[in-house]
């Protein structure tokens, strides 16, 4: 009787190519972060530009700071939302690893969010540092280079599909 293979050969050999580039967006991100906590106070900032700091932030909640202040459970709740994510977009990964954009996508939007479950795992809090601010509007909320690539992987995704659809 032979055996029937789960994931084709195929596909698991395209799935490594992707998962490199997570890998070294959550490498960048750990690098970048270990970097700020080292050479910063937390709210310390550095002028760099004049609508450009580095600052040191702690974000125990999700984007923009959404539930900060909510008791200690949204640690757990956005690690268990982070992995659930990557396991899913493993598996896309593997059904789709040809497709090019998407994938790019789907990589840069995996190493970000593991990249943030790891500082909520290993501090109960994400990194930031990334500070933006303009005159007369204020400071947009600092983030991260794991936001980052979730943000252009994000991106990445929209214009992908905009590009399917005109097809």
């Amino acid at each position: 009787m032979a055996t029937k293979k789960i994931f084709p050969t195929k596909s698991s050999s395209s799935l490594t190519p992707w998962l490199g580039i997570a890998f070294i967006i959550i490498l960048l991100d750990q690098l970048s972060k270990i970097t700020i906590t080292r050479m910063f106070q937390l709210g310390e900032e550095k002028f760099v530009t004049s609508f450009f700091n580095l600052v040191l932030a702690y974000n125990k909640g999700a984007a923009f700071s959404f539930l900060q202040h909510s008791g200690g459970w949204q640690r757990y709740f956005f690690t268990a939302i982070g992995l659930a994510a990557a396991v899913y977009i493993i598996v896309l990964l593997k059904k789709h690893g040809g497709q090019r954009m998407f994938s790019w996508a789907l990589s840069l939007i995996l190493g970000g969010a593991l990249g943030n479950v790891i500082d909520r795992l290993m501090y109960g809090h994400v990194v930031d540092f990334l500070d933006f601010h303009w005159d007369g509007v204020g400071h947009f909320p600092a983030f991260n280079l794991a936001d980052s690539a979730i943000c252009l992987g994000a991106a990445l995704f929209i214009l992908d599909e905009l590009r399917r659809v005109n097809k």
